[in-house]
């Protein structure tokens, strides 16, 4: 498989890079300096306010990739139980910060996750998991006065920086498919937002498999109020699973966006995920969600 083009991925990191930096330097810059700086970052919130304003305004849903290209910082945690006793405690889940650099397209930057995994002796494993990093590409959208949908490509990536034991020793390439159709008024109404994706690893395939996820959130709203329920879809395809399926579902609300100035708002919400198939890895998890939009 040929290596990923990173190539636009780290531009726009660099861009959000600089922004951060001009944002929080400026008002230490003298004149010509500072309003150059201040310039940037007002350009670069114009570019990001109307991105926002052409798409539907539905929240995020707790485990469902969205669609729609947000700008925020992201932190989740789950607690899993898995098949002998097993449990795992995630701090961090692969969120970070969201960025739009430009009309179309979003980057997502993941701080690596804090990971303690539990075994039925209770030995006790902690570390990194792996880095994450998203570009998303919208290709069309439509608010909720002028149609109320969404399609957008995402490409993934994980790269094997965790810890021994918790990493996964390869990069895995996530290309996926993101859409969403929304009914009803940005104060109250409903929508769905899907996706479906497969996991590439570059090396070892028959040790990771590549699983093929399908994410379905059906969700409604009134006023800062989101109740959903996701449909969390997987199939193995190679590796030790090969050939079989997992669907979970998971309940979850939402609460947001609460205004803390002009610019940052407040959102957190949480869930549960059970497993109803036969076939599992892992029984149920508590989710926990917290964002900070800008």
């Amino acid at each position: 498989m040929s290596p990923l083009p990173l190539g636009p991925i780290l531009r726009g990191h660099a861009r959000a890079a600089v922004a951060g930096i001009l944002f929080i330097a400026s008002a230490a810059l003298p004149g010509t300096a500072r309003a150059d700086a201040g310039s940037f970052v007002e350009d670069w919130f114009a570019t990001s306010d109307a991105s926002k304003e052409a798409q539907p305004h539905w929240m995020t849903p707790v485990l469902t990739v969205t669609p729609r290209l947000e700008q925020e910082f992201r932190y989740d945690q789950s607690w899993q139980d898995r098949p002998k006793d097993v449990t795992l405690d995630n701090y961090g889940n692969g969120k970070g910060l969201e960025l739009i650099p430009s009309f179309n397209t979003e980057v997502i930057v993941g701080v690596p996750a804090y990971v303690a995994r539990t075994n039925a002796e209770g030995v006790r494993t902690t570390g990194w998991a792996d880095e994450t990093l998203l570009l998303k590409y919208r290709f069309a959208a439509a608010n909720e006065e002028h149609g109320n949908y969404i399609v957008t490509g995402f490409l993934g990536v994980s790269l094997p920086t965790g810890s021994e034991g918790l990493t996964n020793d390869a990069t895995i390439i996530t290309p996926t498919l993101a859409a969403g159709k929304g009914w009803g008024t940005r104060e109250r109404g409903y929508d769905i937002q899907s996706t479906l994706g497969i996991a590439i690893p570059t090396k070892d395939k028959g040790r990771l498999g590549s699983p093929l996820t399908w994410n379905t959130a059906l969700q409604a709203h009134t006023g800062k109020f989101w109740p959903e329920l996701e449909v969390n879809y997987a199939h193995y395809v190679d590796g030790p699973n090969d050939g079989k399926s997992q669907t979970a579902l998971t309940a979850g609300i939402v609460f947001g966006r609460y205004d803390l100035n002009k610019r940052l708002r407040f959102i957190i919400g949480g869930g549960y995920q059970w497993v109803v198939s036969s076939f599992k890895t892992f029984n149920d998890t508590w989710l926990l969600t917290t964002r900070l939009a800008f």
